[in-house]
């Protein structure tokens, strides 16, 4: 539930005026920001938000690639929509309350909804298709211009090396109820050296610009048609790899249970979705990647979802410090979660791909 009230200036700030008889309709499908639906005078509506300092500790950096990339976008293609931001009555579109809090406002796109889940393989691949043109259109920018807002945010050696310090500094309990699943983590170490073979050989795997938050529920739909609208929630948009988002998509798509459940005997890969992921993907990035990313394609969802694995089990270890839980053992859970996700990856893979994950 979303109760932080708005400052009058902010809405001032905006040209948001008549303050007494706008609607403001509170949007909770965002688990970082505080953002709001405001109609105001003459059915004007606006996409209103507040962003989170603890997390994007540079807000100017978020908002500055966004404009980079809204600009690019119109300059040189017209098949990408990005929500249009508005510029306050300063010309800027990042406005500072007295208290330091960071508002920004995009123009409501019509007619609109978002998914929390995928309910069919067409949905899937359509999401696919839409994550890889946002990064198909920016193949010609410099992603060097482009700010890194979250440092080392799919960096798997990083993850490791946090991993291994919770199990050097930590005792007790915990270790002892996840050792099982710390000893499999371990013995599957090779994929952060695969992950360290992606990041040392840049003509190979060079970074381009990605979503890194590839799901559903990042993508507008057209609540008539069900065609697709546009992506959102461009905040974590910086310099990546090929695996994050295609990875990402894979990891909370390809499974009718997601992260959140512990039935993990009906955790499975769904060959339908998994393999209309890969092709909506590729619908719009094959002629982007280089061959060594399409010989390492299929790689993509092991990697995340062992990364994914390993920051919830770390997490748990240090205490429960990061993701928030609602029990004791939801982040053991959760990591127990992708680690049934991870295998059922391997096994699939090798099954249809001839894959080798050892």
């Amino acid at each position: 539930m979303n109760n932080i009230s708005i400052p009058k200036e902010v809405l001032e700030a905006f040209a948001i005026n008549d303050a007494a008889n706008l609607i403001v309709e509170p949007i909770s499908n965002g688990l970082i920001n505080h953002s709001w639906k405001i109609v105001a005078a003459h059915n004007k509506k606006l996409f209103l938000q507040r962003i989170n300092k603890n997390v994007f500790h540079e807000p100017q950096q978020v908002q500055a690639n966004y404009i980079h990339l809204w600009k690019y976008a119109k300059q040189v293609n017209n098949r990408l929509q990005m929500p249009e931001p508005v510029f306050g009555n300063n010309q800027t579109s990042l406005f500072t309350d007295a208290s330091g809090n960071y508002w920004r406002a995009f123009h409501f796109i019509p007619e609109s909804k978002t998914c929390a889940v995928a309910e069919t393989a067409a949905q899937a691949w359509a999401t696919a298709k839409t994550f890889g043109q946002f990064t198909a259109v920016f193949s010609g920018i410099d992603t060097s211009q482009l700010f890194e807002v979250i440092s080392n945010f799919h960096n798997l050696s990083l993850r490791y090396r946090q991993f291994e310090r919770s199990l050097q500094n930590k005792s007790g309990e915990r270790i002892a109820k996840a050792s099982s699943l710390i000893t499999e983590l371990t013995q599957k170490e090779h994929y952060k050296a695969l992950y360290e073979k992606i990041g040392t050989s840049p003509a190979a795997f060079p970074q381009r610009v990605m979503h890194h938050d590839a799901k559903i529920s990042n993508i507008l739909f057209h609540e008539r048609t069900g065609n697709v609208i546009c992506p959102v929630d461009y905040d974590t948009v910086m310099p990546g790899y090929f695996f994050s988002d295609l990875g990402d998509m894979i990891r909370s798509m390809v499974s009718p249970e997601d992260e959140k459940s512990i039935c993990f005997e009906k955790i499975e890969v769904r060959k339908d979705f998994y393999n209309s992921i890969v092709d909506g993907y590729l619908e719009t990035m094959n002629e982007q990647l280089t061959s060594s990313e399409k010989k390492y394609l299929h790689y993509s969802g092991i990697l995340m979802a062992y990364m994914q694995a390993i920051r919830f089990l770390t997490d748990y270890l240090d205490g429960d410090t990061y993701y928030r839980t609602d029990y004791a053992e939801q982040n053991f859970d959760r990591a127990r979660n992708q680690f049934v996700l991870l295998q059922k990856l391997e096994s699939f893979l090798s099954d249809q791909l001839n894959f080798q994950h050892g």
